[in-house]
């Protein structure tokens, strides 16, 4: 992927969205569509007051983070463009999505109580494998977890994310999990206590 931001005009945008899917919106337009090959394209809106959107984009941090993420065996999806597109106030990254399936998609779908037990506790693993690591993911939650089809878990939907050269103190660690904690129907999934030490108790670990 070339790393300059690419000006994309109001006629290449049309091109490359005719036949997508919206799968996220809001008020101000189209968020997130799922184009004709499968791929990704997620908007941004561009900001026109000075503040830190405007000196280092979020579609800059989105794919940064892809890339730093990557660098620390962490499966996300793969960056294949990053563009600015001026007849919609918009910045963009086009991306093609990470396989798999997310943990709160097979949670819905029904799992056996064995299968979610390990699911559980592979998420458990992961968080606590995110804060060793020094990343910090405030919107972290079983939505944006991924299990690909070889069984690993990765992250998408990270433009908020920060890396810390530094593991992760316990306040963070409690911290960075308030918004799942505030999800109750998936609360159960997390393990607060040990994600909060950095570790499981004995008995489990060697389980």
């Amino acid at each position: 992927m070339e790393r300059a931001l690419k000006r994309m005009s109001e006629q290449e945008y049309l091109a490359l969205r005719a036949g997508a899917e919206v799968l996220e919106a809001d008020h101000c337009g189209d968020k997130v569509l799922r184009l004709t090959d499968g791929t990704i394209l997620k908007l941004f809106r561009s900001k026109r007051l000075l503040s830190s959107a405007t000196v280092y984009p979020y579609a800059r941090r989105f794919v940064a983070n892809a890339r730093a993420l990557e660098k620390l065996g962490i499966p996300v999806p793969k960056m294949l463009m990053i563009a600015r597109i001026p007849s919609i106030a918009r910045d963009a990254v086009h991306y093609a999505p990470l396989a798999g399936t997310t943990l709160r998609e097979l949670a819905r779908a029904g799992l056996d109580p064995s299968r979610e037990k390990a699911l559980k506790l592979a998420f458990t693993r992961f968080v606590i494998g995110l804060h060793d690591k020094g990343i910090y993911f405030r919107s972290l939650h079983i939505g944006n977890v991924v299990c690909t089809p070889d069984g690993q878990l990765g992250l998408i939907d990270f433009s908020d994310l920060r890396i810390h050269p530094w593991s992760l103190g316990k306040y963070l660690r409690a911290r960075n999990m308030r918004r799942m904690e505030g999800i109750e129907d998936e609360r159960s999934w997390l393990d607060l206590k040990a994600v909060v030490d950095g570790r499981f108790p004995e008995t489990e670990a060697g389980g």
